[in-house]
């Protein structure tokens, strides 16, 4: 019996499973166990320094999501998904939010804040404030995006439908959901959900070029 929680087989199945899916199901929502699973894996996403620049705007709500759609290029997947979830990041990132970062390390590792001073400097030099020439928002984003990906695997393994969007005015959703007052500010959408029977791109086979040409291995 192999020892790995996921068989090879069972990843790529799901991985060839999913697809951006373009009209979801509006009767089908998300249980609410799935989605805790879900929101637990996007708490557990990797970041650079650990710091975690971001902020994940579940929205449920009818109207809410209504309002998204003008927002969103008219794209309805917003509407008619079961979940929305608007992927924020800091905006500036400051000392405060290095010294939040390094009182969450000190706790959960029971260890003294004070043992992480030469943590903080590091930090300190090099993010606050950012080196010239460095783009910390365009940092934060990207670090967004290792949280969609992540978001979208894992939603794959639980047979959820998601859908990225870039396709979106981020200051409108920023004005919506006020985030500006709360020192954030939208990077990238995802909406979650199941796809509807008649969406004709459930059936389009992947586009993807052979690995041969995309994958270089040195060694092994």
């Amino acid at each position: 019996m192999s020892s790995k929680p996921v068989s090879n087989e069972t990843l790529l199945q799901q991985l060839r499973w999913r697809y951006a899916v373009k009209k979801f199901d509006p009767a089908r929502k998300v249980s609410a166990e799935d989605w805790q699973t879900l929101e637990q894996a996007l708490v557990l996403t990797p970041s650079s320094f650990g710091l975690q620049p971001w902020r994940f705007v579940v929205i449920t709500d009818q109207a809410t999501k209504d309002q998204l759609v003008p927002m969103s290029w008219g794209q309805r997947q917003v509407a008619e998904a079961s979940h929305v979830v608007v992927f924020a990041v800091r905006k500036p990132l400051t000392e405060s939010d290095v010294d939040g970062h390094l009182a969450r390390t000190a706790e959960v590792h029971g260890k003294p804040v004070e043992s992480l001073a030469g943590f903080k400097k590091m930090l300190m030099k090099s993010l606050v404030p950012p080196p010239e020439g460095f783009d910390i928002h365009h940092w934060a984003g990207l670090q967004a995006y290792i949280a969609l990906g992540n978001f979208m695997t894992s939603a794959a393994m639980l047979g959820i439908d998601t859908c990225p969007m870039e396709g979106i005015v981020p200051e409108k959703y920023d004005e919506l959901l006020g985030l500006p007052s709360e020192g954030y500010g939208t990077v990238v959408v995802c909406v979650a959900g199941y796809r509807a029977a008649d969406d004709k791109y459930a059936a389009l086979p992947k586009v993807r070029f052979p690995a041969a040409e995309v994958v270089r291995r040195i060694g092994g």
